[in-house]
């Protein structure tokens, strides 16, 4: 997947930190999310948003991330995305493309293990390399279907 790059600390919209409930020690943005790290682990794994207020944020979704204090992981992170239909994602391939050069830089490293604690949660590999990134993990289908398009296009 392409790299979903991050602008340096972005002001936030009036109303995210609110609706996150947490102090951040950075802020950012890219095409689609809002990046928010925190001061621990615990904290992301406390976090109970306000998913009403989070919704009215005009961006699809927020990532919230800190380093991790567990030695098999390198950083966790959660998605919420409530304006999008998802209060909670379980585990966010898209989210990982912006986290893991986020934490690749930070932590000097190219290859990182992730955990996303939502409920579910879910372990997450990333590799970052030069314009992309590289993920992998354990998935189940859950769908499995067949497109077909009429061709010509009927008049």
């Amino acid at each position: 997947m392409r790299i979903a790059q991050i602008d340096a600390f972005t002001e936030p919209p009036t109303g995210l930190l609110t609706a996150i409930g947490a102090q951040p020690l950075f802020v950012g943005k890219n095409e689609a999310d809002w990046l928010i790290e925190l001061e621990s682990e615990q904290a992301v794994l406390d976090l109970e948003p306000d998913l009403r207020r989070l919704g009215e944020v005009s961006e699809r979704g927020v990532m919230v991330t800190s380093f991790s204090e567990s030695e098999s992981y390198d950083f966790v992170s959660r998605f919420f995305a409530p304006a999008a239909g998802v209060d909670e994602d379980p585990v966010t391939g898209s989210a990982h493309c912006c986290l893991g050069p986020y934490w690749a830089e930070r932590l000097d490293k190219t290859e990182l293990m992730a955990f996303q604690a939502s409920d579910r949660g879910g372990v997450i590999r990333v590799r970052h390399r030069d314009t992309r990134v590289l993920i992998g993990g354990k998935a189940v289908t859950v769908m499995q279907g067949e497109l077909t398009v009429a061709w010509p296009q009927p008049a």
